[in-house]
């Protein structure tokens, strides 16, 4: 089972030729999950919420919840240097357990 914590949203996280082809040669399902910017030529919007779920699914997870939420659009609740251009600070956890 995995949670998808906050995290820059599908709209907001804009990433270059070399992102997109890195993802795509990695797992060729990962391209449903980027589409052209449409305001900046040669630039990708991906929706890294979509990209963990095909890397999940890769890995035999079936219970993944959660990757609701933008940090960069909810200046209320998340940090973001993309959108402040000044650093702050976040903190994730991670933890696995056995069967």
């Amino acid at each position: 089972m995995v949670w998808l914590g906050p995290a820059i949203g599908p709209l907001a996280f804009e990433v270059g030729d070399d992102v997109f082809l890195a993802f795509c040669e990695d797992n060729p399902l990962a391209s449903a999950a980027f589409i052209q910017a449409p305001t900046n030529p040669g630039k990708w919007l991906a929706d890294i919420y979509r990209l963990a779920r095909i890397r999940l699914a890769a890995a035999g997870v079936t219970e993944v919840y959660g990757g609701d939420f933008c940090t960069f659009t909810d200046s209320e609740y998340f940090y973001s240097y993309r959108r402040n251009n000044q650093t702050g600070r976040m903190a994730s956890l991670i933890w696995i357990e056995g069967e």
